[in-house]
């Protein structure tokens, strides 16, 4: 009884076969040319390689300008934006934040990664007061931050700085901001974008992003409103 082929082998004999031969002028052999995705594109093999990874696709970029403790900033951001940032993988979604509140301001400048600071402020906006809080929502959520640092920050030229920036960048959006909260979604902003995002985040993301999208997506969808639409 003869040999069994593997499966691979007969693969390679398939590719190299008369008429399923690689385009001219591609200089790689038989068994490299499904082993990555520029690869199989120069030598125009894609269609006979679908173990090819599907390249990644951009995040949708958030942009967020609100002020400490406003109430429709702490609406939107503790009862939108951190749960979206929770229930999606960290390549759907990138979120900027940018506060009106030194306090904040020099947290961020601290903790430097997003995931660190980002729970901090999440419990800092659903308290009653940034300053008295500050310290037992670091205890909770980022207890290897230093808490003297952070007041330091607030108290001296850091933090008077890093305010000054937040109002440049603030005062430079086109269009101007007329509001806050005040959304961009991959640099853009609308009423209709503003409105979509306050009435169900989740579904706006997984509406823009272009890659593969997680079981999470599969029941939530963008709400639509009249361009200028508001609410």
């Amino acid at each position: 009884m003869a040999p069994a082929v593997p499966l691979a082998v007969l693969a390679l004999a398939a590719l190299a076969a008369p008429g399923l031969g690689a385009a001219p002028g591609c200089d790689h052999p038989a068994h490299r040319w499904c082993s990555s995705r520029d690869i199989a594109a120069a030598c125009q093999v894609q269609s006979r390689c679908p173990s090819l990874p599907h390249p990644a696709a951009a995040p949708v970029e958030l942009s967020l300008y609100y002020e400490s403790l406003c109430p429709a900033c702490r609406e939107f951001l503790v009862l939108k934006l951190f749960p979206t940032w929770l229930l999606l993988p960290e390549e759907m979604l990138s979120i900027t934040l940018v506060p009106y509140g030194n306090a904040q301001a020099c947290l961020m400048h601290e903790a430097k990664n997003f995931s660190t600071y980002f729970p901090v402020i999440f419990c800092l906006e659903s308290g009653s007061s940034v300053t008295e809080n500050l310290e037992a929502c670091l205890k909770i959520y980022a207890p290897e931050l230093d808490s003297g640092r952070i007041a330091a920050c607030v108290q001296g030229d850091t933090g008077v700085a890093l305010m000054h920036h937040n109002a440049q960048v603030t005062e430079a959006l086109e269009p101007p901001h007329q509001y806050v909260p005040w959304i961009t979604v991959n640099g853009k902003h609308t009423d209709e974008l503003q409105a979509l995002a306050e009435a169900s985040l989740l579904g706006l993301v997984c509406h823009l992003y272009q890659g593969e999208k997680p079981e999470i997506c599969g029941g939530s969808k963008a709400p639509k409103f009249p361009p200028g639409c508001r609410r």
